[in-house]
């Protein structure tokens, strides 16, 4: 595989991206090139960590931002290699995140001088378990390297501003009943009949609208699954309601905890997954500036993103790169060039200052 060429058109270096197979658990060959190609740029310290490049400059500037994008992507959908068509450029990763991550690489090349010192981190294990994830293997074992003033990764976001994002719990309300034969249904008490109060409780329910650094976030508290019954002449003795919370970054996990046992008082819930939210951040003065540069106005983010693993360190952090969201993983994954040219142009005015 030849060299990266980090001179080359950001629409170029894309294409040379994607046509690199880097699925979860194989993201080596992507990692190799990016140190190699980084090691070659006089201004930046290099450092790995598994298949995880991080590339630092040191100019003694009195902020620190950094900008991240994952190396992995989702299994082919025989979207490889790359094509162009029109004003598109097709293929898997490039808009999750392929095309991020050029613009970032093209930064790191070009930027020798910036306004703010920048951490630039290319990591594994994204679209995996939280087990295998670049960004927290750092946070766990060298979380010296993510200190910053302010993070953006490069989430595909329709070239706009995502700011933070929402936190998520799982948990599972269980609902007691007594086992009966069905026949004799009298001597039994229904769990899946008396999960209605559950539901209930759930179609009541009013969703808060918190505003975070003046955006407005939505949450959401739904089932997602119900579960009950062994055999079909036996009254169940007990039903399992699977719900999900969808938290605004004005709530830590154990509030958000505490609020779902507030909801379903009465009963058994048993947390079963959770992420933390990440606010904004829109206050630092790094926030403000990029904003200004990319001159559009940030939206909350719905869904949970890496960034709340900055959230987690201390650090605010914001999704921004090229890509339509609702086309990650799809088999006509696909990414607007023109995209591609002004998140990069955005992100060089800002570091620029100009």
């Amino acid at each position: 595989m030849p060299a990266l060429d980090l001179s080359a058109d950001v629409l170029t270096l894309t294409a040379a991206l994607i046509d690199i197979p880097s699925e979860s658990h194989d993201e080596a060959r992507l990692a190799d090139l990016v140190e190699g190609a980084l090691r070659g740029q006089v201004h930046l310290t290099v450092e790995r960590l598994g298949h995880t490049v991080v590339a630092r400059t040191s100019l003694g500037r009195a902020e620190r931002v950094l900008i991240g994008g994952h190396l992995d992507t989702v299994p082919s959908a025989g979207n490889l290699p790359h094509r162009v068509e029109g004003d598109l450029l097709f293929g898997l990763g490039a808009c999750d995140m392929k095309g991020g991550v050029a613009v970032a690489l093209k930064l790191a090349h070009g930027m020798t001088e910036p306004t703010r010192d920048v951490t630039y981190v290319f990591y594994e294990g994204e679209e995996v378990a939280s087990e295998f994830n670049g960004l927290q293997h750092l946070a766990d074992q060298r979380p010296e390297l993510l200190e910053a003033d302010l993070a953006i990764l490069m989430e595909p976001s329709d070239a706009g501003i995502e700011a933070g994002c929402q936190g998520t719990i799982r948990v599972d309300v269980r609902i007691p009943g007594v086992r009966s034969h069905s026949a004799r249904s009298w001597m039994g008490v229904n769990a899946v009949h008396d999960a209605a109060e559950v539901l209930g409780r759930l179609r009541d329910y009013v969703p808060a609208r918190p505003v975070v650094d003046e955006l407005e976030y939505r949450e959401g508290l739904n089932a997602v699954g119900i579960r009950g019954g062994i055999a079909g002449n036996v009254i169940p003795d007990e039903c399992t309601v699977t719900v999900n919370y969808r938290f605004a970054p004005d709530k830590t996990v154990i509030e958000a905890i505490e609020h779902v046992r507030e909801v379903f008082d009465g009963y058994e819930v048993k947390v079963v997954d959770e992420a933390p939210a990440a606010r904004p951040g829109l206050d630092r003065p790094a926030a403000r500036d990029f904003v200004a540069a990319v001159g559009s106005t940030p939206r909350p983010k719905f869904g949970w993103t890496d960034v709340a693993r900055f959230a987690a360190l201390g650090v605010p952090a914001l999704n921004f790169g090229p890509g339509d969201p609702s086309l990650a993983h799809a088999a006509n994954e696909q990414v607007p060039i023109a995209q591609l040219r002004s998140c990069l142009a955005q992100l060089e005015r800002w570091l620029t200052g100009q």
